[in-house]
């Protein structure tokens, strides 16, 4: 007898299971804020695959390290709840301030940092105790926040003062300010940590900041065919990994700006959904996504080609995007 004739007829049978099982894909994570949901995207086919309940007019959304915890800012509750990814459950409710809308998480997973935009703070808290560490004094109706590369900084931004705050996160003092643009919105720092880009909503601006220096060294502006300055209303960045783009969305402009990140020409504007929010790209950065806040949807964009290849319909008024690698 074959020796190996069992173990082939196993291998046979199991085989066709192991074929049979569908791959996991990569999942994007859509706040929407006047639906109290997030809407959950299959980017292996661009297509709504769920719909989560979640806390009073979801904003800002970002993953734990391992992807297993989804944090959410639940504006109108004031706090930030934790969903259990596989389970699709609110599993905590962290303290957070008034009124979080963005935040970031530290690199080592120990802090986050909320904006908390009725109170003029930035709130720590611990997301593995659900303790607040530390809450540090900032502008008027602070928003954006961004944490460097290496951990050693936040940034936050305040709209009404119009300023980048520098927070030294080791020992949780506010260590610089710098001024920018009317109503910056959103931060974010380069790969290699030397720049920070934010974005001025009022202003109609992109400063590109030397970190180093905590200085603007440039200025981005935008001028769309057609459309009146005043709809110029910058918010959402997002860098490619590689240095090549900068993406930045224009509001009620419907557009997203296309910009050479090494030269900060602005090489085209791609027309989106309604009221472009913010963005995320796919981990293999070949896809970037919007969310469009007046009429719905999240469009994607052929980044290889620079074109707006689909409309995604989700709830109403999408405003966070985050995406969970396969």
């Amino acid at each position: 007898m074959n020796p190996f004739k069992h173990l082939l007829v196993s291998v046979a049978l199991i085989a066709p299971l192991l074929l049979a099982t569908p791959a996991q894909a990569a999942l994007a994570y859509v706040s929407n804020e006047k639906d109290n949901s997030l809407s959950v995207i299959d980017l292996s086919r661009f297509e709504v695959v769920d719909t989560i309940e979640v806390g009073q007019r979801p904003r800002g959304i970002t993953f734990n390290q391992d992807y297993s915890l989804l944090y959410i800012c639940a504006s109108d509750d004031d706090t930030v709840q934790v969903l259990d990814v596989a389970s699709k459950r609110i599993v905590a409710n962290l303290p957070s301030g008034e009124d979080p809308e963005q935040f970031a998480l530290h690199p080592d997973g120990d802090r986050l940092y909320i904006s908390n935009e009725d109170s003029a703070l930035v709130t720590v808290v611990n997301p593995l105790t659900h303790q607040v560490t530390g809450q540090i004094d900032v502008g008027v109706e602070p928003e954006g926040m961004a944490v460097s590369p290496d951990g050693k900084l936040v940034v936050n931004t305040s709209e009404t003062t119009s300023m980048l705050h520098w927070i030294d996160t080791s020992t949780q003092q506010l260590v610089h300010n710098t001024k920018v643009d009317q109503r910056p919105r959103y931060v974010q720092f380069s790969q290699d940590g030397s720049q920070l880009w934010a974005s001025a909503e009022i202003g109609g601006t992109v400063s590109v900041i030397d970190v180093a220096s905590k200085e603007e060294i440039h200025k981005i502006r935008f001028n769309i065919r057609g459309i009146h300055r005043d709809k110029v209303q910058p918010v959402g960045i997002k860098l490619t990994s590689d240095g090549r783009y900068a993406f930045v969305a224009l509001g009620p402009a419907n557009h997203v700006a296309v910009i050479d990140a090494k030269t900060w020409e602005v090489l085209d504007y791609l027309l989106v959904g309604r009221r472009v929010w913010h963005m995320a790209l796919t981990p293999d950065e070949k896809f970037l996504l919007t969310t469009n806040g007046i009429s719905g949807d999240v469009s994607v964009i052929d980044i290889e080609h620079l074109k707006v290849t689909k409309s995604i319909k989700v709830g109403r008024y999408p405003w966070g995007l985050a995406i969970k690698p396969d």
